[in-house]
């Protein structure tokens, strides 16, 4: 999905005009991006949890010269899924409802043939 998918799903589900849903879309982007430039955790409670990782300078090597090579510490973006999001994913595509609702469970299916 990108961005501009994501748009046009916010307005159609909540019936607002797409001009409104680029900017809830956009705020709430904004908001997780300076909650994490400031080294603030984001929580989104059944999607999973975006961090900062912090990593210090070391020497690597250039796969093609093999010189070593420095580099600089850095600081990245890490999410880390959450159960309920995982769960979801990992569900067989036959029991997964395009509608979000949970799957039929009920085994209708007679696979003993015992006759």
């Amino acid at each position: 999905m990108t961005k501009s998918e994501l748009i046009d799903a916010v307005a159609q589900r909540t019936k607002i005009t797409k001009s409104r849903a680029e900017q809830v879309v956009n705020c709430v982007f904004d908001s997780m991006t300076q909650a994490m430039e400031q080294s603030e955790g984001i929580e989104i409670r059944g999607f999973g949890s975006f961090s900062v990782r912090e990593y210090p300078p070391y020497s690597g090597r250039n796969p093609r010269t093999g010189k070593p090579v420095h580099v600089a510490a850095k600081r990245l973006p890490f999410f880390k899924v959450g159960k309920e999001l995982k769960e979801l994913v990992n569900q067989p595509r036959s029991n997964a409802r395009p509608d979000g609702a949970a799957p039929d469970t009920s085994d209708d299916d007679d696979d003993d043939d015992d006759d």
